[in-house]
């Protein structure tokens, strides 16, 4: 079997290329479906620490999976550019001809744009499994962002509606040559086929490509016309209402950090109120007054674990859908402490913040954090292995406040 490609037979760098991407490619598909259901599952229940541990695992193979064919791909698409593509046993039929150059040019696409989003979308969140190599699970100029990660998330998922289609139409045509036709196109590609002469009609490449790129075109604009780009809401309950406070937060954050499978994933709460009174001279035993923080739990975002995040081993937001913090603020040597106590799922437990705090005429700026251990609140029960999802859990805010709002 000669090594090169011809106009008459495939070589044996090509047919391998071929069937390699072939079997990385029906290997990844069923295993990305099983491992996204597993995780559909265990955001709906909770899930054991075993189910937790296996989603993890087939989701670390079909990413790692995934990686290995983009750079299969790649090698497969410069190694075609570098060598004689053997011609078309069926150019006499134009119709049929440039269908399969559509689908080959179709499958080619794919295989870079399939693997390449959703290593987007894994580069772009935190948590959850990672890739298994030594080079890191960021890519360049790909920021952390949700809303690209939902994007590229979409775009994954649209893609492989192509690469199924596609590869459903070159296994049909791949059949029909071989089965009804009766020529030479399946076996000139098997291992130990030979060559066969293609007809003296061949098709252009450029009606093909345009047919693809219409394709996929049409098929991006189906997906943003049923709203599949939308960028999701976040949460599911009812809006917090407003507090009246002698100090009115302007701008801000509240965020939480947690450690799965080695990487940290940091969220944070887009609904919540702050009811802070505070004045400059200290009370009694340094107390300079009092803060009541309420979060909305459905407006918790947590990279790609927040659905998991709102289930009932963990947040159970469905029952518990705020969490409060109360604390006194005090002065200590060298800044300030709100202590007080963080309710979560029911359970209250004593707490202390250390917080920076600033004050300009009427504007305050105040920043702090805390860890607290995830266990005395409930959650996650059910991960009691500290590699799988770590036991602390660290809490931050940042804040611009106005006095008398």
């Amino acid at each position: 079997m000669p090594i090169t490609s011809s106009a008459t037979t495939y070589g044996a760098v090509t047919k391998a290329f071929h069937w390699l991407t072939a079997l990385l490619i029906l290997a990844n598909l069923p295993l990305g479906w099983f491992a996204a259901e597993m995780a559909e599952a265990i955001a709906a229940t909770g899930g054991s620490e075993a189910q937790v541990a296996r989603a993890a695992l087939l989701f670390s193979i079909h990413k790692t999976t995934g990686v290995a064919v983009f750079f299969v791909a790649l090698l497969r698409i410069l190694w075609a550019l570098s060598q004689t593509k053997p011609g078309l046993l069926n150019g006499d039929r134009p119709l049929e001809a440039w269908a399969a150059e559509c689908v080959h040019w179709l499958l080619y696409g794919s295989l870079v744009a399939v693997p390449l989003s959703g290593w987007v979308h894994h580069a772009a969140t935190t948590g959850f499994a990672p890739i298994w190599w030594p080079f890191g699970q960021n890519l360049p100029f790909v920021p952390k962002s949700e809303a690209l990660s939902e994007i590229a998330a979409t775009l994954h998922f649209v893609f492989i509606l192509v690469l199924a289609g596609a590869l459903a139409a070159h296994v049909a045509g791949a059949l029909k040559h071989h089965l009804i036709d009766g020529d030479a196109t399946l076996r000139r590609m098997l291992p130990g086929g030979g060559a066969a002469q293609p007809t003296a009609r061949q098709p252009g490449h450029a009606l093909p490509l345009v047919a693809a790129l219409v394709i996929w075109a049409a098929v991006l604009g189906g997906a943003g016309a049923l709203g599949w780009f939308a960028k999701p809401v976040a949460g599911t309950g009812p809006a917090l209402a407003a507090v009246q406070s002698d100090w009115t937060v302007q701008e801000g954050s509240l965020a939480i950090t947690v450690r799965q499978m080695g990487s940290e994933v940091t969220g944070s709460f887009a609904d919540w109120t702050a009811d802070i009174a505070y004045s400059e001279q200290p009370g009694a035993g340094g107390r300079h007054g009092t803060v009541e923080v309420v979060m909305a739990i459905p407006s918790l975002t947590l990279g790609s674990v927040t659905s998991q995040a709102m289930g009932r081993d963990f947040f159970n937001a469905e029952e518990h859908p705020t969490a409060t913090f109360k604390a006194d603020l005090l002065a200590q040597a060298g800044g300030h402490v709100a202590r007080g106590t963080l309710t979560i799922k029911g359970q209250s437990v004593p707490v202390e913040m250390p917080f920076a705090l600033a004050i300009e005429g009427d504007t305050a700026r105040a920043s702090g954090g805390m860890a607290v251990d995830r266990r005395d609140f409930a959650i996650g029960m059910g991960t009691q292995d500290a590699g799988q999802l770590g036991f602390e859990v660290g809490i931050s805010f940042d804040l611009v406040a106005q006095r008398g709002g």
